[in-house]
């Protein structure tokens, strides 16, 4: 008696495909659909069974549903002019109602019960220029990922150490000592010029009163201001500095 046409519907229904470089795993997926209103009991087998992992390889399907079956084809050194010999088989019967126990129900399957579909193995290359081009995808994302992951952890590492407010007075607190220094540096420079001035004038009247001590006292006094002011620009400076020091860490 001839063998129940198989109720199964697979996808892919003739040729499993596994795409190469096969020196890692390589994965494709198979699926069956069960258009009928009974459960369908199933199995994969394969002619090459140590060169494939199949999960599930075996299972039972229930009516109007299907199941996704991952085949995992193992590394292997690939030979170009060796043709696959390799074939799968989709075994499948239909469960009786009452099933409790899926391997009984096999061994007590009659042949004409079962049904089954066959498909062959391919194994593709890709081209040096396919390879080029998924290399150079490659080295993008990977460029693009790295450069993504790094400013996230810039943002991440201010966002931590402080808060806008923190952050907020602390540039106003700059701002205000740059104005001080600006001011600080025109006042500065003021003074030198009036000293100048002073000087000039001290020269002229040292000339026709050369044991003129007054003068010459009030001109030291004069020289110290610009000294206590540039001590003051330098602490302001360093000030400056350690507050965008603390921004930047």
């Amino acid at each position: 008696m001839a063998r129940q046409e198989q109720v199964l519907l697979l996808e892919p229904q003739h040729e499993l495909k596994f795409r190469g470089p096969f020196t890692d795993v390589v994965t494709t997926t198979l699926k069956l659909a069960n258009p009928t209103d009974r459960n369908v009991c199933f199995k994969v087998k394969t002619t090459a069974p140590r060169r494939y992992c199949v999960r599930p390889n075996s299972g039972v399907i229930d009516a109007g549903t299907s199941i996704n079956v991952s085949v995992m084809l193992q590394p292997f050194d690939y030979d170009p002019n060796e043709k696959s010999k390799h074939k799968f088989m989709v075994q499948s019967l239909l469960a009786p109602p009452d099933m409790t126990d899926m391997e009984g129900v096999w061994k007590e399957a009659k042949p004409e019960e079962l049904m089954d579909s066959k498909l062959r193995c391919v194994f593709e290359l890709p081209s040096e220029n396919e390879k080029t081009h998924d290399l150079d995808t490659s080295k993008v994302l990977s460029s693009s990922l790295l450069k993504s992951e790094s400013s996230t952890l810039s943002m991440k590492s201010m966002g931590s150490s402080l808060d806008d407010g923190e952050v907020k007075k602390i540039m106003e607190e700059c701002k205000r000592l740059q104005m001080e220094v600006q001011r600080l540096r025109e006042e500065n420079k003021q003074i030198r010029e009036d000293d100048g001035l002073r000087m000039r004038k001290s020269a002229a009247v040292s000339g026709q009163h050369p044991s003129s001590a007054s003068s010459t006292s009030a001109i030291r006094l004069h020289d110290q201001g610009p000294s206590t002011r540039m001590v003051a620009l330098v602490v302001l400076f360093f000030v400056i500095g350690v507050i965008i020091g603390k921004l930047l860490l």
